[in-house]
C-alpha cells in the first residue's frame, strides 16, 4: 500500500512539474514561433556521452527535429518502409505510442542526405500535426488517437531531393508550404477538424523552408521562403501581401521573427555571386565522362564524374541520361539565386525589396541552418565551424566568419537559451556553446561528439537540450 501510495504521489508531481511548464515550450521546428530560443531555461553547457546524460533511447531513421507535447517528446520516423509519428516520455525516454501513416507511395528522396520523414511535426497543446510529402497530414490528440487526416498525392520535389519544410499551428490554423515541380501552394487546413480553409499558388517550384508568423498592424501574416523570393501572406485568408527578391534558389534555411522585424540567412551552390562553388560548362562534363561519345551522360558515365551524386536531380525526364538542355536548365535555376542575409520590415504592397529591406549582407550565409535572432545579434553557421553575426538593428558587421566551432557541415539550426547559443555539428554530432551577445566568438564548451550524425535541430524544455541523432535520442539536464 505504501509503494502504491508514494507511486502515485510521484506521479501526481509529474504531472503538475509538467503542466507548470509554460503549454508550448517547444511546439514546432526551432520552438516557440521558429525562433530557436528558449530565454527562461537552463539547459547544460557541458554534456556528452558520460556527463549530464538524462537518458537515452534508440530512435528509428528520420530528419525531423524533437518537438515537445505535453508530456511527451515526439518525432517522425522511417522505419521498414513505413512512416510514423512516435511520442516518447519526456521523463525517462519510453516510448509511449507509435502511430503509423498509410502511403501508397513514399516519395523520392536523396539517400544520402534526404528521409521521407524529414519535417517536424507541430502541436497546440492539445494536437499533434505530422507531415509526410508521401501522404500528408496526420492530426493526434496526446495519447496518439487520430483525430482527421488530409491526405496528399506524393510530393514530386525537383530533383527528387524529398519533402523538407515543416507544418506549424497558429491561430487554429495548420499551415503548411509545398513548393513541387508543379502545382506548387501553401495552404491553410482547420485545426480541429482537418478541412481545408484556403489555398494559394505559388510561383516558387522548389524550396525546404519552413514558414513563420509575424503580428502586424493589419494582422497575422504568414511569412515563408521560396525560390527566388520572400513573400508576406495573410494569414487569415492567404492573400498575398508583400515579397522581396533576392533569394538563393531552393532556399533550406528558414525566416526568423525578432521584435516585429522578419530576418532571413541562405545560400545555395552556384549563384552568380558565388565565388566558392560553380558548375563547369556541359562540354567539359562530357570530357569527363562521355566514353560513347553520343553528347549525352548516362547513368554508368556519370559514376566517373561528381555528377553520379546526384545524376537523378539533374535527369529531369528520367531517361538515364543527361543531356546538354537538362544541364543548361539546371544551371539556370542556379543562376536565379542570390545568397544573401537581410532584414525587412514587414508592410507595404507588392515587390518591397527597395522600399522596406532595412539591411543586407552577403558574408558567412547558412545553406541548410536557419540563422538565430539573440540578445541583439542575428547569427549563422556556416559549413566548416564558421560563424558570422550582424547588428539586427544595423547589420553592422561584429564578427564574419570567425572559425570558432567544431569542423564540418551543418544542419541542425543553433538553438539559445540563458545566454548561450548550441551549435550541433552533423557528421559526428559534436556540440559547441558560444556566450551570446558577445564582441567575438567566445566558446564557453566544446563538448565531446555523440559519435553519430546530427541533422535534427534539438529542443529545449525542463532545463533539459533533446537532440535527435541518426540512430538516438538524448536528453541532457544538469544534475541536480
Amino acid at each position: 500500500m505504501k509503494r502504491m501510495i508514494a507511486s502515485v504521489t510521484l506521479a501526481v508531481c509529474a504531472s503538475i512539474a509538467f503542466s507548470a511548464d509554460k503549454p508550448l515550450a517547444w511546439p514546432q521546428f526551432r520552438g516557440p514561433g521558429g525562433s530557436g530560443v528558449a530565454d527562461d531555461q537552463k539547459p547544460p553547457i557541458e554534456f556528452g556521452p558520460e556527463k549530464n546524460l538524462k537518458w537515452k533511447v534508440a530512435v528509428p531513421s528520420g530528419l525531423s527535429s524533437p518537438v515537445v507535447a505535453g508530456d511527451k517528446i515526439v518525432i517522425t520516423a522511417f522505419e521498414d518502409g513505413k512512416l510514423y509519428t512516435i511520442a516518447y516520455n519526456r521523463a525517462d525516454g519510453k516510448q509511449a505510442w507509435k502511430k503509423e501513416a498509410p502511403a501508397k507511395q513514399i516519395e523520392a528522396y536523396m539517400k544520402t542526405e534526404g528521409s521521407p520523414a524529414a519535417s517536424t511535426v507541430t502541436t497546440d497543446g492539445e494536437r499533434i500535426v505530422s507531415y509526410f510529402g508521401s501522404c500528408g497530414l496526420f492530426c493526434y490528440d496526446l495519447s496518439g488517437k487520430e483525430l482527421w487526416k488530409y491526405e496528399m498525392p506524393t510530393a514530386k520535389i525537383a530533383g527528387n531531393f524529398g519533402s523538407g519544410t515543416s507544418p506549424i499551428l497558429a491561430d487554429g490554423l495548420v499551415v503548411l508550404v509545398r513548393d513541387e515541380t508543379k502545382d506548387s501552394k501553401i495552404i491553410a487546413i482547420d485545426a480541429t477538424n482537418g478541412t481545408r480553409k484556403w489555398e494559394k499558388k505559388r510561383r516558387s517550384l522548389v524550396s525546404y523552408s519552413t514558414p513563420t508568423v509575424l503580428d502586424t498592424p493589419g494582422g497575422k501574416q504568414l511569412v515563408a521562403a521560396g525560390h527566388g523570393q520572400l513573400i508576406g501572406y495573410d494569414l487569415k485568408t492567404g492573400d498575398e501581401k508583400w515579397a522581396v527578391s533576392g533569394m538563393p534558389s531552393g532556399p533550406c534555411s528558414s525566416p526568423v521573427v525578432s521584435e516585429g522585424v522578419v530576418f532571413f540567412a541562405g545560400w545555395s551552390p552556384g549563384g552568380p555571386d558565388d565565388k566558392e562553388f560553380q558548375l563547369p560548362p556541359f562540354d567539359a562534363i562530357l570530357k569527363m565522362g562521355d566514353t560513347n561519345k553520343d553528347g549525352a551522360l548516362s547513368k554508368e558515365e556519370s559514376e566517373k564524374t561528381f555528377v553520379k551524386d546526384f545524376f537523378e536531380a539533374v535527369d529531369a525526364n528520367m531517361d538515364g541520361k543527361v543531356t546538354k538542355d537538362e544541364w543548361s536548365a539546371l544551371l539556370k535555376f542556379m543562376s536565379e539565386g542570390k545568397n544573401s542575409a537581410f532584414a525587412v520590415k514587414a508592410s507595404g504592397t507588392g515587390d518591397v525589396t527597395k522600399s522596406h529591406v532595412l539591411w543586407q549582407k552577403t558574408k558567412g550565409m547558412p545553406y541548410v541552418a536557419t540563422a538565430i535572432a539573440y540578445r541583439g545579434q542575428l547569427i549563422m553557421v556556416k559549413d566548416g565551424g564558421l560563424v558570422t553575426a550582424y547588428d539586427i538593428k544595423t547589420g553592422k558587421e561584429i564578427y564574419v566568419q570567425e572559425r570558432a566551432i567544431a569542423a564540418g557541415r551543418y544542419y541542425a539550426s543553433p538553438v539559445a537559451a540563458n545566454g548561450h547559443i548550441y551549435f550541433t555539428s552533423l557528421d559526428d554530432g559534436t556540440v559547441t556553446v558560444l556566450k551570446a551577445g558577445a564582441s567575438e566568438p567566445e566558446v564557453v564548451a566544446k563538448n565531446p561528439k555523440l559519435g553519430e550524425r546530427v541533422s535534427a535541430t534539438p529542443a529545449i524544455a525542463d532545463d533539459t537540450i533533446y537532440i535527435r541523432g541518426h540512430k538516438h535520442l538524448y536528453a541532457f539536464s544538469a544534475k541536480k
